[in-house]
């Protein structure tokens, strides 16, 4: 693969006059127009620039949201690049050159390593921009997926979904701090709308997990898996128990995925604790906008590294508060103390392996009289649409765009 050699104002490749996003040719490049989180993200910002005046491409093998991103206006190219094989990869390259000269393309946003490394090769003497967005995953361990993952980490511009994604890059590949810029995947904000929500919904959803009108539900919508602390939930509740608590049943959802012998574990201690009249473990649950909108609060009590926060983003644009653990990139997508005063809290944030800490907080919130609850249910709703909503999710890339054109005049 080509040295992509750094691009500055003064470069000789770079393109004469002012330059602005209106009028701009944006190629972006993704596995596939799946329906996936760096898929989606293609098609809501191709969607933003083309409403900017901007020309939107994206280039990927097909799939469903194709049609999505051509109904509104923008052009997709039918591309592979989501491989690991070099003759593949540098035939990439090769292809992408060629589109990058023929449609004038001035900047190349890469949403994959294969694409990245394919854009590095395809644009190392071209005057062309290159940004790329880092995978939520943290950096693989096979010496050749970390090969080519490092393509990522050499865009003029890279993109993070987190300030834990990008604190760990800057750490392993040394990117001076101002490369990055951090913007999280969004959520769709219609989509999960209480106020778009039938009621009927939501009391499916408490019918289906046995709970009656007059008790409150806690929804815990990871999958059951050790990483994911549903032991630890467990003693929380005995305390809570211990300390006099009623009325409140705790729904277990997401599905086991192979993990039976931990269920049985779980399940096993639950009953050894006398707490089985008030929990459910159910399987994973397809309407989750109604789930979460049946529910008081919803925890994640994660004791290991996890990799997405999206069902505490979810909830929250349902207008719940949430409880999860100061563990990866959890404490960045709730809003809580000590980061933000009490005043703004959406949620509550603890230490993982902490039962008594998590029981401090569910009591906290089943405290609540109604109305500091629905205050808190509103701020909740409101951090999302600021934060995650798909329109300033594209508004901040557009942004990443514009500052890298203005550096052409």
């Amino acid at each position: 693969m080509a040295e992509r050699m750094p691009f500055t104002s003064g470069d000789p490749r770079a393109h004469r006059g002012p330059r602005t996003l209106a009028g701009s040719t944006i190629l972006q490049i993704v596995p596939a127009l799946r329906d996936e989180p760096a898929a989606r993200a293609a098609v809501e910002v191709a969607v933003g620039l083309v409403q900017s005046g901007a020309r939107a491409l994206v280039a990927g093998e097909g799939g469903p949201l194709a049609g999505n991103l051509q109904t509104a206006g923008g052009e997709w190219i039918p591309l592979v690049n989501d491989t690991m094989n070099p003759f593949k990869l540098r035939r990439c390259a090769k292809m992408l050159e060629r589109l990058i000269a023929k449609e004038r393309v001035d900047i190349v946003h890469a949403h994959s390593a294969g694409a990245a490394w394919s854009a590095l090769a395809a644009t190392a003497h071209m005057p062309v921009w290159l940004v790329t967005s880092l995978g939520d995953t943290p950096a693989p361990e096979s010496w050749l997926r970390r090969f080519y993952a490092n393509a990522l980490t050499r865009g003029d511009r890279i993109i993070a979904s987190s300030s834990y994604v990008a604190g760990r890059t800057i750490g392993d590949y040394h990117i001076p701090r101002d490369r990055i810029a951090i913007i999280p995947r969004s959520v769709d904000t219609c989509f999960f709308d209480p106020a778009a929500l039938d009621a009927r919904r939501a009391a499916a959803f408490r019918i289906a997990s046995r709970i009656h009108p007059n008790e409150r539900l806690i929804l815990v919508p990871a999958r059951l898996a050790p990483a994911n602390g549903q032991h630890v939930l467990v003693d929380a509740v005995k305390i809570l128990v211990n300390q006099g608590m009623r009325g409140v049943v705790f729904v277990l959802a997401g599905g086991d995925q192979g993990q039976r012998k931990y269920v049985r574990a779980v399940a096993a201690k639950i009953n050894r604790l006398g707490l089985e009249p008030i929990f459910r473990i159910a399987g994973a649950f397809n309407d989750v906008p109604a789930a979460f909108a049946a529910a008081h609060v919803v925890v994640l009590p994660s004791v290991g590294s996890s990799v997405s926060a999206r069902l505490l983003v979810e909830a929250q644009a349902m207008a719940r508060p949430v409880i999860t653990t100061n563990v990866g990139i959890l404490p960045e997508t709730v809003l809580a103390p000590p980061r933000m005063p009490d005043e703004l809290r959406t949620g509550w944030v603890v230490r993982p392996r902490h039962p008594a800490e998590l029981a401090a907080a569910i009591g906290a919130v089943l405290r609540l009289d109604d109305t500091a609850y629905q205050a808190l249910a509103a701020r909740a709703r409101q951090f999302v649409q600021f934060m995650f909503s798909p329109e300033s999710i594209v508004a901040a890339t557009r942004a990443v765009y514009t500052s890298l054109l203005a550096r052409d005049r």
